[in-house]
């Protein structure tokens, strides 16, 4: 287990175990504070009632250990896994953790409760994975880990596959596999005994907050941008250090380039800035990010990528993300991990900006789209919708044929049906998850699945359309896609990437901002805007967003074409069984056509066929009528292990 993601911790393994208890931990590092064999894991606390293995960094470690040292512990090294063990004794796990600044995702072994503890960080920056399979459970940060345990046996979860296409990620806690979990972002897991069986539940021990919908003076809009500007100086303060090289990453942007000017005036030193760009002028920002180098003063490092060493990497990404992720940016984010490698361990990104501050232009384009929408009567909305989805695709074709609205548009009977469905919303919730989903109807796509939908992640905490959206990306969007595709990326090339917009303080500073301040210019993301401009002009940055995103329509028709269809073959979907080969060969023959765009839809299912001919397990493809998701079993007779 150790093994399969020895990538992650190349510099040191650990390995305990407590055969009479029936629980063992493995361990691998990845070196940045205290470099020291003090800092090898797993780790056991002064008294030795406390047993960790954890991956992460908690960024006030040495705030924690002076007041720790009042409270008359010692400390043998300056490594922050000593200050948490310390931390547990002291004031329990949910104590620790609301205590630590950081990022983590810890296994703890109680030997007083003989209670195992899995604990994961505010916002997901770190994962953690687990599952039970008859009598072991066994947990890990990657899947590939869990694999690797011989009682591992389980099949691909149908339902979340459909959620997979809908969103182009694995909503947490569901994964690509029946019965296996991730800890929920916030939370922790415990496992127990009760009456010789073990007992496991999940609690949460933080939430996000929805921002500030009030609206207020426009005077007051100063002080927002003086406590951003704080709690965020602060935050890279404290994740600057290290015992090793550190580095950022700069596409040019808002929130990148705010990182680096931050990370520039704390440092004494030229920052080491790292970006990529594209030959296809469309997608390339380099130039941009060269610019803001030059102006701060950063020692830069640039890579001009070609699309063949964007395309080499393709075949890379069902290993790096062990389950399917649909995010196209997974490719400029390997690339700029991997050229960052090669000078620093650690590297900051300017992750999160948006999600926190109402960056995405969506934000405003689906609240005005629900707006819209409300002018039609509710009955009559529905009653189209139900007419056009209950008319057979091939029929709906017939009957649009003569008033020409399929000249010239192939696409527009199955781009109908799919707008029906947002034509049906009651909510707003609704209606944006509707607009947003990259397959608005993945149960056409997905055999044999009844897509059971995941809880309105926003609830009540959301108070208009804007406010809903951030803190709904907030609680699914970031740490299931994004953080995922920067971790992955960064740890297959034994990197520490760390986010400082994350910081509880420059989150909540965020939260008590109003949506109508976060958008005063009309753009988002103003606060940070105000800021920046005190470190540059803003000529250099108050420019349209390209976004690090990569032309995947265009290679799907082009280098990427006979790789893509070897993967979607008809007779090896058919044969697969996954997924409807019918409507995917029309979506695809569609795409190729050059009249309509697919290739977001056509990615996602492309991943998974990917991933699918990587894993290449015949246990995988298991499948009845009856199957659904069904819950982790929360007792059997007995643990025989964890890992």
């Amino acid at each position: 287990m150790a093994a399969a993601i020895a990538y992650r911790g190349p510099d040191d393994q650990g390995f305990w175990s407590d055969p009479i208890s029936g629980i063992a931990f493995c361990h691998r590092r990845l070196s940045i504070v205290d470099l020291s064999p003090l800092g090898h894991q797993p780790m056991a606390s002064p008294t030795g009632r406390f047993t960790i293995t954890f991956n992460g960094e908690i960024y006030n470690h040495n705030a924690l250990r002076a007041e720790l040292r009042t409270r008359g512990f010692s400390f043998r090294g300056g490594s922050d896994t000593e200050v948490l063990l310390a931390a547990l004794e002291e004031w329990g796990v949910d104590g620790t953790v609301a205590r630590a600044r950081g990022m983590f995702a810890f296994g703890a072994w109680d030997r007083h409760e003989r209670t195992l503890y899995l604990a994961r960080d505010r916002f997901g920056e770190k994962p953690l994975y687990y599952a039970q399979f008859g009598g072991t459970l066994v947990f890990g940060s990657e899947l590939k880990a869990l694999r690797a345990h011989p009682a591992w046996n389980t099949s691909v979860d149908r339902d979340s596959l459909a959620q997979f296409l809908r969103f182009g990620y694995f909503p947490a806690p569901r994964t690509v596999y029946r019965g296996v979990r991730k800890v929920m972002p916030g939370s922790i897991v415990t496992v127990g005994t009760n009456d010789g069986r073990l007992s496991i539940s999940e609690h949460a021990y933080w939430q996000p907050s929805a921002i500030n919908a009030d609206a207020i003076a426009e005077a007051e809009r100063g002080a927002h941008v003086d406590d951003v500007h704080a709690a965020l100086r602060e935050a890279i303060r404290l994740q600057m250090v290290a015992d090793v090289p550190v580095g950022a990453f700069l596409s040019g942007g808002i929130d990148s380039s705010l990182i680096v000017a931050l990370m520039q005036e704390a440092s004494r030193t030229p920052v080491r800035s790292f970006s990529i760009g594209f030959s296809e002028e469309r997608y390339n920002e380099a130039p941009y990010a060269r610019e803001v180098a030059q102006r701060l003063g950063t020692q830069h490092t640039e890579l001009i990528v070609t699309p063949a060493d964007a395309l080499a990497v393709i075949p890379k990404l069902p290993s790096i993300y062990d389950e399917p992720l649909a995010d196209s940016s997974q490719v400029p984010t390997y690339l700029v991990c991997a050229l960052a490698r090669r000078d620093v361990t650690v590297a900051l990104s300017g992750d999160a900006g948006d999600e926190l501050f109402g960056g995405y232009r969506r934000y405003a384009e689906v609240t005005s789209q629900w707006q819209r929408l409300q002018r039609w009567p509710a009955g009559l909305r529905h009653a189209a919708a139900r007419i056009v989805n209950s008319v057979p695709r091939g029929a709906l074709e017939y009957a649009l044929l003569p008033a020409g609205l399929l000249r010239g548009r192939p696409d527009f009977a199955d781009r109908m049906q799919q707008h029906a469905n947002a034509w049906q919303s009651r909510s707003f919730s609704e209606f944006s998850r509707s607009v947003t989903s990259i397959w608005p109807r993945p149960e056409d796509c997905v055999l044999g699945t009844d897509e059971r939908e995941s809880g309105d992640a926003a609830g009540a905490a959301a108070s208009d359309g804007v406010a809903h959206m951030m803190y709904a990306d907030t609680r699914s969007y970031l740490p299931d896609d994004i953080l995922v595709k920067v971790d992955r990326a960064a740890m297959s090339v034994s990197l520490e990437t760390r986010v400082p917009f994350l910081d509880p303080e420059v989150a909540a500073a965020a939260w008590r901002i109003d949506s109508a301040t976060h958008r005063a210019d009309g753009r988002g993301k103003w606060v940070l805007r105000e800021i920046l401009s005190r470190y540059i002009p803003r000529e250099q940055f108050e420019r349209p967003k390209k976004g690090f995103s990569v032309p995947i329509g265009q290679w799907l028709r082009g280098d990427l074409r006979g790789w893509a269809e070897g993967l979607i073959n008809p007779a090896r979907l058919r044969q697969e069984g996954f997924l409807n080969e019918a409507l995917v060969s029309r979506r695809w023959a569609q795409h190729q056509s050059r009249r309509t765009e697919w290739g977001l839809q056509l990615w996602g299912v492309l991943m998974f066929q990917a991933w699918l001919e990587q894993i290449n397990d015949p246990r995988l493809f298991r499948f009845s009528e009856s199957d659904s998701v069904k819950p982790l079993t929360l007792k059997t007779r007995q643990a025989s292990g964890y890992a």
